[in-house]
């Protein structure tokens, strides 16, 4: 669903909920795929939310809460019944299984396993027993196995007796008697050879074996390396644990970047637009205190020149000026920064490198902009002094911004810290309390 035809359905939607035609209302939502159905659900307020989440095809709600962020979903379960969460488990993927009973309660998730047969009670517990953000907790394990001994017309016999395949399968795993991992053979390959020819033959044995413990944004980057649409999740001892698919990837990577996003603005990943004023208010209150403190360290550091500005009340006027250009180019380095260190490109080996250049930058663009800026003053205030001060104080918080761009990241993931939740607190604190320092430090200086 485009943008377009989001906004297009959600209008009608909202319409036919406001004028109180509900068959339409109903019509639309049961025409929706359940990934259409949750992005229309976040993008309603609670009272229309629970109306529309009536008209949900019993069949499909399970899925419709796997797509929904975690507040949303949270909310909806709490007013479900048990017996209607247990329905809604039944006949869902295995991974998207695991995702939602992570969020169920106790009494559900027990009834929940009881409802199904041995064997998938033991792959949901063989998934459940890895974090949700781990290769382990990505993994499905509903895969195809072949031996390497047998012939391609063998295995296309045995496809004939299956009758289907699990979604997005590409590619057969070949495992030992023992279950062992040894590669995997395309379905291409499987329907054009020849049929006479063994799998083993035709095995790729550089197919990549993912760890149950590998990182998920890890198991996204290789994903993204090798354009795969799955990949095999292969325990110590050798043996096929089940498979990751892309669209479980692609799942990640959705995350991550709102991740990204929003905690630069200390906002949780899983923010509801529409969530109740005293949630959300709580919610955004720590980052908003935090950054008081900050604000309050850099009116401190402007009181102590009270005399200089005093003096020359021009500062007063230009001090944004130097603070706002810091603040702007810190935030450009720290924004290459976090997304280097998501993507695995920056590490503590290139800092250096990377540190003299970003400094090299910000001199270039310092000197050209404090010219700029410096010309400004004169016209303005018709004096050269005032021009030079303002000029070297923007040249040096633009330096200082780069240095704090580049080091603090760094130091915050050495630390475990996220700096995408951090790094622009502190930057803003750094640029601030150096611009306005070095300008009115220098005006104290130079002009009184």
């Amino acid at each position: 669903m485009t943008a377009g035809n989001k906004e297009l359905r959600l209008g009608a939607l909202r319409e036919a909920l406001t004028s109180g035609t509900l068959r339409p209302a109903q019509r639309m939502v049961a025409a929706m795929h359940p990934a259409e159905v949750a992005s229309m659900l976040e993008s309603l307020p609670p009272r229309q939310r629970e109306l529309v989440w009536e008209f949900v095809d019993k069949e499909i709600e399970g899925d419709v809460l796997v797509e929904l962020n975690e507040n949303v979903r949270n909310e909806l379960i709490e007013e479900m019944e048990t017996a209607e969460l247990v329905a809604a488990a039944e006949g869902m993927e295995l991974d998207d299984l695991a995702d939602l009973v992570r969020d169920l309660p106790e009494t559900v998730t027990l009834q929940v396993l009881r409802s199904m047969d041995q064997r998938d009670r033991e792959r949901l517990r063989n998934v459940l027993a890895w974090p949700d953000d781990s290769a382990g907790g990505l993994m499905n394990t509903d895969t195809v196995s072949v031996r390497p001994d047998v012939t391609l017309e063998v295995v296309l016999r045995y496809l004939r007796m299956r009758g289907d395949l699990p979604p997005r399968t590409d590619s057969l795993f070949v495992v030992d008697r023992d279950d062992r991992y040894l590669g995997t053979i395309g379905l291409t390959r499987i329907i054009t050879g020849d049929p006479d020819d063994a799998v083993g033959d035709s095995l790729d044995t550089d197919a990549p074996r993912i760890e149950p413990d590998t990182a998920a944004h890890e198991v996204a980057q290789l994903f993204q390396d090798r354009d795969l649409v799955s990949a095999a999740v292969v325990g110590r001892e050798g043996k096929l644990l089940g498979r990751i698919t892309v669209d479980d990837v692609v799942d990640v990577i959705r995350e991550e970047a709102e991740h990204s996003v929003l905690s630069m603005a200390g906002l949780q990943d899983d923010e509801d637009l529409f969530a109740a004023i005293v949630p959300s208010a709580q919610r955004r209150m720590l980052w908003l205190g935090i950054n008081l403190v900050t604000a309050f360290l850099a009116a401190s550091v402007v009181k102590s020149f009270e005399g200089t500005i005093e003096k020359v009340a021009a500062l007063a006027a230009l001090m944004p000026i130097v603070a706002s250009m810091g603040g702007i180019a810190g935030t450009q380095t720290v924004t290459l920064l976090i997304r280097g260190l998501a993507l695995g490109q920056v590490q503590w080996t290139n800092a250096r490198w990377l540190l003299f250049k970003e400094i090299a930058v910000a001199g270039f663009n310092g000197i050209i902009w404090a010219v700029v800026v410096g010309a400004v003053t004169v016209f303005w205030f018709g004096t050269w002094k005032i021009a030079g001060v303002i000029a070297a104080a923007m040249l040096i918080n633009l330096l200082a911004a780069a240095i704090v761009g580049v080091v603090v990241p760094l130091t915050l993931r050495r630390f475990a810290i996220d700096p995408a939740l951090s790094a622009g607190v502190i930057l803003t604190t750094f640029t601030d309390c150096i611009g306005f320092a070095t300008l009115l430090g220098l005006g104290a200086w130079f002009l009184t």
